[in-house]
This record gives C-alpha cells, sequence and structure tokens, in this order.
C-alpha cells in the first residue's frame, strides 16, 4: 500500500505553487497589453472641425494645463521636451503640434482618443503614466475630438521627441505591462461630457478627469500609481519636496467650510481671504484655473466641497515654545511685521493673515519652509494681474534664525503647532529646482 503523502509536504507544494501560479497569470495578462493592437482602421476624412469645436478644445486645453507640460523652457509652445522627474527617471513630454513627422500632424481622432482613454500610442506602445492617463480616461469622446482639432490648429514646430531617461527596469515595455495590470483600468467611455448644469457632476468631471487634480493631491502606492483608497488626500511631490494638501482635511485644504465665492476667488485669482498660492499650485492658477468659465469653476467648487473628509492625520499639535522664542520674536518684528502685521494679523488683499493660518500650521511643514527660503510669490491672473510677493530669505537668514521665526510665528496669536529645528530647514535650503 502506497504511503500517504504528508500534510505539511502538501500543504508546501501548495504555497510553492501559489507564487508561481500569480507570476504566470501576471505574466500572461503583461503579455496581452504588450501586443500591439492592429492599427485604426482608415476612416474616411473627417470633416473640418468647426470654429466652436477648435475654440472648446483651446479652452480644454487650458483646463487640462497641456501647454505646461508640453512646453520646455525656450522652447516652442507645445512642442515637447520638457524633463518630468519622477522617483524611477525622467521622463520627456512628446510634441503636440501638428508636424507630421515629430508631432500629431498624421494622428487622427480616434489614435488620440486611444492615448487619452487608453494610454497607448498611435503605434500601439504603452505610453508611461507621467502622461497622466490615469486621469484622462475618464474625459469624454468629444471633449478628446475638440481636443485634437485645436492642437491641429497650431504651428507644426520640427522639435524632436526625446528618449526618456528611466533607470533599468522601468525603462521596458515589459515593466510598464506589468504596471498597467496591477494600476490602470481604462474607464468606462462615453461620448459626451457632463453638462454644466448638473455642477457636482460636471466638478467631478472635471477635477478628476481633465484637471487630473489627484495626479499631485492624491497619495501613491509603491508602483508610483495613485492610490484609490487616497483620492484626493494628499502627497509631497516627487523631487521637488513642495506637499499638496489633503482636498479632503480641514487642518490642510480641504473647502467645506469656506463659501462658493472663497473657493471659486482661490481658483481663478490665486487668493482669497483664507488663503494664497505659491509654488505648483501658483502655476496651475496662472496657467490653468484662472481661465476657467464662470460656471466650471463653480462646478469644481461645489464639487471639491462635499468631498467626503477623510480623519486629520495623527501627529503632534501641541504647540512647543522654543527656547529661541526671543529671537523668533525680535526676527518676526525686524522681518516680517511690516507686512504680516505685528499680531500676525496680514493686510486685506495684499499679505496673507499669518494667525489663524491653516498653511502655516500644517503638518507636515514644506509649503511653509520653502516660501520662506525661496520666497512666495502668487500667480498673475486677469483678476489679480500685479500681485504682491514676498522675497527669498535663504541668503537673508540662517538655518538657526528661520528656524527660530518660523516655530514663533507657528506659536504665536493662537497658532498651534509644533516647533521646527534647524534640520527642517536645512533639508529645503539646498534643494535644486527640477
Amino acid at each position: 500500500m502506497r504511503a500517504r503523502t504528508p500534510l505539511w509536504r502538501r500543504l508546501w507544494w501548495v504555497l510553492l505553487g501559489l507564487p508561481l501560479a500569480a507570476a504566470v497569470l501576471l505574466a500572461t495578462l503583461a503579455l496581452r497589453e504588450l501586443r500591439t493592437p492592429a492599427p485604426n482602421a482608415a476612416t474616411p476624412a473627417a470633416a473640418a472641425p468647426s470654429m466652436e469645436q477648435v475654440q472648446r478644445g483651446a479652452y480644454l486645453a487650458r483646463v487640462g494645463n497641456c501647454a505646461l507640460c508640453h512646453s520646455a523652457p525656450g522652447g516652442a509652445s507645445y512642442a515637447g521636451g520638457k524633463g518630468i522627474p519622477t522617483p524611477f527617471g525622467t521622463v520627456y513630454t512628446s510634441n503636440l503640434t501638428p508636424h507630421p513627422e515629430h508631432g500629431l500632424g498624421r494622428w487622427s481622432a480616434d489614435d488620440f482618443w486611444q492615448a487619452m482613454h487608453l494610454g497607448r500610442s498611435r503605434d500601439g506602445h504603452l505610453l508611461y503614466p507621467a502622461f497622466p492617463y490615469t486621469s484622462f480616461t475618464q474625459l469624454a469622446r468629444d471633449d478628446s475630438d475638440a481636443l485634437l482639432a485645436f492642437l491641429h490648429t497650431l504651428p507644426a514646430a520640427g522639435q524632436p521627441n526625446l528618449p526618456h531617461a528611466l533607470r533599468w527596469p522601468y525603462n521596458s515595455q515589459w515593466a510598464l505591462a506589468v504596471w498597467r495590470v496591477l494600476n490602470f483600468a481604462p474607464a468606462q467611455a462615453v461620448a459626451t461630457a457632463p453638462a454644466q448644469g448638473d455642477a457636482v457632476l460636471r466638478g467631478a468631471y472635471l477635477v478628476n478627469g481633465l484637471g487630473h487634480c489627484n495626479e499631485c493631491h492624491g497619495g501613491r502606492n509603491a508602483w508610483g500609481a495613485p492610490d484609490l483608497q487616497q483620492t484626493l488626500s494628499g502627497a509631497t511631490l516627487p523631487q521637488s519636496l513642495w506637499y499638496a494638501p489633503s482636498l479632503r482635511t480641514a487642518e490642510q485644504g480641504s473647502v467645506a467650510a469656506w463659501t462658493l465665492e472663497d473657493t471659486v476667488a482661490l481658483l481663478t485669482t490665486g487668493t482669497n481671504r483664507h488663503a494664497s498660492t505659491s509654488g505648483p499650485m501658483a502655476e496651475v492658477v496662472h496657467h490653468s484655473t484662472q481661465y476657467l468659465q464662470a460656471t466650471d469653476a463653480q462646478s469644481m467648487a461645489r464639487y471639491l466641497a462635499q468631498l467626503p473628509a477623510a480623519p486629520a492625520r495623527q501627529v503632534n499639535t501641541d504647540p512647543v515654545t522654543p527656547a529661541n522664542q526671543p529671537l523668533g520674536a525680535r526676527l518676526y518684528e525686524a522681518q516680517c511685521a511690516q507686512c504680516h502685521g505685528k499680531q500676525g494679523e496680514g493686510q486685506a488683499n495684499a499679505y496673507p493673515a499669518l494667525a489663524g493660518n491653516r498653511a502655516v500650521q500644517m503638518t507636515p511643514s514644506n509649503n511653509l519652509v520653502l516660501s520662506v527660503l525661496q520666497g512666495g510669490y502668487g500667480p498673475s491672473t486677469q483678476g489679480r494681474p500685479q500681485p504682491h510677493g514676498m522675497p527669498p530669505f535663504q541668503l537673508v537668514l540662517n538655518d538657526a534664525e528661520l528656524a527660530a521665526v518660523l516655530s514663533y510665528i507657528r506659536s504665536a496669536w493662537g497658532n498651534q503647532a509644533p516647533a521646527l529645528s534647524e534640520f527642517d530647514i536645512n533639508k529645503f535650503r539646498n534643494l535644486q529646482a527640477p
């Protein structure tokens, strides 16, 4: 009679087989991703786009902030070549002008839709998600067509597309295929965008789709993909170390307690009675959201106001009175009080109040330190063409002095935030802009 295999040995083979089966399944799905689809079937030449479609596409390009990423410093607008730093290397943006060889001159509306919705280029190769198709997949087909109609009206620029500078294995299509299997699923395709009459639905479409707000304001998993459990819940931007605050917590960037007018003002002018934008968000306002149509700005504001509240982060919020508080008070009087007021009250329509300012008290304190080191500059907008700014202090105050004055500000006039150390300042001082 044959001896029965011991239970422990059977369990061993099961446990050994599970990872192997998972690896085989993953490889099979990745191979399916890698299969280059047949080129889009030739379609009859589309009628020339109407002026209304081109104008809508130009507006949507503003909403999506396409020019900011696809225009290299000193280069032609939309001609690409701008390096986007990521934890995996540098991705270079592509040429969106209608150049027949280097740009979109030969792209059909189907080709462009494939890129926006599926993250695949015209020839079928997989696109890197530094191009945020993880958000753009939510774009409606008619808006995708309008965008391409606008891009085809731009002057053609012969700027060749630069190869990405990614480390192995991230520079392979295999690695990208595995990433997509684990982290990307196209949204359900829709033909038309939500109407402006449905404010919250329209706002969700703009914030989560073309506006791709979650690409900065959302947490990411170990693969660098948007973590759907941390949507709009705040994140530190790779390389730059600016912090995009959570839009779902009152201590950071939630607008639930603001009026509709306050939120619209911040989106369209870069400032309101509660807050001012600086750093990367100032660029977003300058290049994009200041151009929002009034109804769209209100729709985004209504959607953001009703986001489910996320629990506050567990951080030490007990104010710490620094040992060098007298030094901080003296430095504040000498360097800050003239603009921000002796009691941190600020000046209306000029310099923000520091008393009760949640950006001043926020943890992490990245944005406060970077604004003081590098200078705080709001965007120039149609509603506020000449904003007031703050000069950089990195050559004026040393680390100990900056720690003292910022710790004083974070604990004065009712503010309740932990003190900062010299190390908190030093880790940002020599930060190079990406």
